[in-house]
């Protein structure tokens, strides 16, 4: 029965996405922060794409928090990024005091190895590494054990007045079972400035449980060219417990270095 529900919020989730395309005069969303899917998109030659946020997680008599995210990006060419990715975590166990720690650090490379302007479809690969500081997260139970690497295909595409976007990986674990991610993004621009989107977003490990799917919706509100707040808020679809979080969400500024002009920020 939980399946079965699961599929139908799913399916509701994804129609309303679509509709939201719809409605709007034009789309520009994709993914990337504040959602979790990313998107094929890089901040181009020599630039920087900076976001920082709160990021809460908040399960019954826990949570888990970023305080903050920091999200750093450095675009070489039109079609490569090279990624760093960490947080400050809060670690609360209720009724046990919080515990505060690095997370692990996430090293990436996302490379968009197809662009076609005339399809207007765009595909990308955005392998990362994600490697334990020397510290005693690990010990306190803030990080895993081990490495990881995570293999993502993205995939975005403009279909009339929607753009979608597409994530796939495969998440090969050292000392865990190996798992999976899977996003979907869809939105568009309401205004010049202001973009709505909304997500489904699934991640779990292969042998081993629970998996993890949850909904969102979000918005992008562009105040100055080269800086934007970004907002999300969700929740996970199956019914609340210490696995899945009832409330999901980002909220934070994004930055782009050099400053660029306003016509080539709209």
């Amino acid at each position: 029965m939980r399946s079965l529900a699961t599929a139908s919020w799913t399916l509701r989730f994804l129609i309303l996405s679509l509709l939201l395309g719809f409605c709007s005069s034009s789309a520009f969303s994709q993914g990337g922060p504040p959602y979790y899917t990313n998107d094929t998109a890089t901040p181009g030659n020599h630039l920087w794409e900076i976001n920082i946020a709160y990021m809460p997680f908040f399960y019954t008599d826990s949570s888990l928090s970023h305080i903050p995210d920091v999200d750093i990006n450095y675009g070489i060419g039109g079609h490569v990024q090279l990624t760093f990715e960490s947080a400050w975590l809060r670690d609360h166990d209720s009724p046990a005091a919080p515990k505060y720690g690095l997370e692990q650090d996430q090293l990436g490379v996302k490379w968009t190895f197809y662009d076609d302007s005339h399809s207007r479809l765009a595909i990308s690969v955005f392998p990362q590494l994600s490697i334990n500081n020397p510290n005693h997260s690990v010990q306190r139970g803030l990080a895993p054990p081990g490495a990881s690497f995570l293999l993502p295909v993205d995939l975005s595409k403009k279909l009339w007045k929607i753009h979608l976007n597409w994530e796939a990986g495969y998440n090969f674990v050292h000392l865990g079972p190996d798992g999976w991610i899977g996003g979907f993004v869809a939105g568009s621009n309401v205004t010049k400035k202001l973009e709505l989107d909304a997500e489904f977003y699934s991640v779990g490990y292969f042998r081993a449980s629970p998996h993890q799917e949850t909904i969102d919706a979000g918005a992008r509100y562009k105040i100055h060219p080269d800086f934007t707040i970004l907002l999300m808020a969700g929740r996970s679809i199956a019914p609340a417990t210490t696995h899945q979080p009832f409330f999901v969400g980002y909220f934070g500024v994004k930055f782009l270095l050099p400053p660029r002009k306003a016509d080539e920020a709209y």
